[in-house]
């Protein structure tokens, strides 16, 4: 007859056909059902927190969700960072691991629902008669507040006889948050009467937009209102005219665009929170700026924002558009501006002064030769500057930094697992900084096993914690506890059936012109090992530097 793991394997294949996880006592009979009696897959990882990394990531660049799993106490303890950053990411995933028995705690046992609500987690603990059902509240919950769960399987209860899985409803997932009530039409009323008579109208999406799949009817929106666009760092990609997009705002944005959104009468911001990042720390907008924002928070995320609908971005932006109708712009602002110009970064050196490689020279240079249907995930660091800078980007499900929500760094390995698995016909690319790539090294197997000839990684080598050389190194604090000893990453690659190429010079990046022409099938993972200049600042950092300072 089947345990009471074996129904919560059986219900949850029924909705994920993607689990990640580490294997232990805790869920060993969870395990043993979801191989032999489901079709989902499993991949195992090597690290507890890969697990919920993986999972993080599949949903973020497929929009699926999908699952991991641990074994209780040490196990769990081991997922709280990665789940904590899913939390402040609003990434629904389900982590399904053992727990204490029903007797009570053992030694080794710790308060998992407390540990899990402490990072915003809720738990749903299952039992010999309602495992089926409690699985599926867990997934709709998941899904409802776009927010991992735990799902805990008692120890003594995991391998009881439950009978037959009972059938069980469809997770529900609500509908679209339509504006309500006279004040919301109303202010809908006044942002179209804004677009409509602004001389330099300007559009800002997020994620949230993305998600909301609003990126046709914003195109249409900014087609109608001669708008320039833009998008804060992880909705990179949401706006389809790419010839009017000023790219990323913030400390990743370009002088020139930064300078044209100063400029703008009116911003209507959809589906972004509008953080201190993305807000140039307050200073993206010129003070005369009138700033709507769209957004299904419970209020306004910033300040400066003078008017507030909540509603779905998608919803919004149609209902917008349907306003406006066919309005006659005389002289679009978008068609008056050199956007390809405004875009423009600093090209850089061949090397730095140092003798070690410009990181935007590098940048720039990958970027020319990335296969064209690829997927970069990104652990965080001081390096995130290069690549959300130079890279170009498709859409925001393209390019995802998993970790930059909890400001923590070490998930960039099993990341490439759960994109890899998610995207099986996408080359996945992984950019992350040497401190970040040692503390998640148990994963970089992982990364190298499951994505194969279709993965990547470019490791930002500068032998240093940068943004703390950055941030309180140039203050005179102790600089010895930031630096790390030069680390062989494409030797670590080797070691794992990896292609470890060691960066020193431009020329160095040759090899990887003729890897992205070779057959994925045939070719081996490539890492590129960079040995950049620590001396180059990324601007975002510099930002940072000044505020604080």
């Amino acid at each position: 007859m089947p345990t009471v793991s074996a129904h919560v394997a059986l219900t949850l294949a029924q909705h994920i056909d993607a689990v990640f996880g580490v294997m232990g006592n805790g869920n060993a009979y969870f395990l043993d059902a979801l191989e032999k009696q489901t079709e989902a897959t499993f991949t195992a990882v090597r690290h507890e927190q890969g697990a919920v990394v993986a999972a993080d990531a599949h949903f973020r660049a497929s929009g699926r969700i999908a699952a991991g799993t641990s074994t209780y106490g040490a196990g769990f303890t081991n997922t709280l960072t990665a789940l904590a950053e899913s939390v402040q990411a609003h990434v629904p995933l389900v982590l399904v691991v053992g727990d204490e028995p029903t007797s009570g705690p053992r030694p080794w046992d710790v308060d998992q629902i407390a540990l899990a609500s402490a990072v915003g987690a809720r738990t749903y603990t299952v039992g010999r008669a309602d495992a089926a059902a409690t699985t599926v509240i867990a997934i709709e919950h998941a899904l409802t507040y776009r927010v991992p769960v735990v799902l805990a399987i008692p120890y003594d209860v995991a391998s009881l006889e439950a009978g037959e899985v009972p059938a069980a409803p469809s997770p529900r997932v609500p509908a679209p948050l339509t504006p309500r009530g006279a004040f919301a039409e109303g202010m809908l009323d006044e942002i179209a009467a804004a677009l409509a008579g602004a001389e330099r109208p300007f559009l800002l999406a997020g994620r949230g937009a993305w998600l909301s799949g609003a990126s046709t009817a914003l195109g249409e929106l900014a087609k109608a209102t001669g708008a320039l666009t833009a998008s804060s760092a992880l909705g990179r990609g949401v706006f389809p005219e790419t010839q009017y997009d000023l790219g990323v705002t913030g400390g990743f944005g370009a002088d020139g665009a930064m300078e044209l959104i100063h400029t703008a009468d009116v911003a209507v911001v959809f589906g972004a929170s509008l953080n201190q990042f993305t807000m140039r720390f307050g200073e993206l907008f010129a003070p005369g700026t009138t700033v709507f924002q769209i957004d299904i928070a419970p209020a306004a995320t910033h300040a400066h924002v003078g008017g507030f609908v909540r509603a779905d971005a998608r919803v919004a932006a149609e209902a917008l558009v349907d306003r406006i109708g066919t309005i006659t712009v005389a002289a679009p602002w978008r068609e008056s501006v050199d956007v390809a110009s405004a875009r423009a970064y600093d090209d850089g050196d061949d090397l730095a002064p140092d003798g070690r490689l410009d990181p935007r020279s590098a940048a720039r240079r990958i970027a020319e030769m990335l296969p064209e249907d690829r997927i970069v995930v990104s652990d965080g660091g001081h390096f995130i500057g290069w690549a959300n800078m130079y890279w170009p980007v498709a859409a925001p499900d393209r390019m995802m930094m998993v970790g930059t929500a909890f400001q923590s760094i070490g998930q960039g390995w099993p990341s490439v697992v759960g994109a890899a698995l998610a995207r099986r016909e996408s080359t996945i690319v992984l950019t992350s900084g040497d401190g970040g790539g040692l503390m998640a090294i148990a994963d970089l197997e992982s990364a190298v096993r499951a994505a194969g000839g279709r993965g990547m990684a470019v490791v930002w080598n500068d032998a240093a914690y940068g943004a703390e050389v950055n941030l309180y190194g140039l203050k005179g604090l102790a600089e010895a506890p930031m630096r790390i000893p030069e680390v062989d990453f494409a030797a670590f690659g080797a070691a794992v059936g990896a292609e470890g190429v060691v960066v020193r010079t431009l020329a160095d990046l040759d090899r990887l012109e003729a890897w992205t022409a070779e057959d994925p099938s045939s070719r081996r993972f490539l890492l590129l090992d960079l040995r950049i200049s620590g001396d180059v600042i990324a601007p975002y950092q510099q930002e940072i530097i000044r505020v604080n300072s």
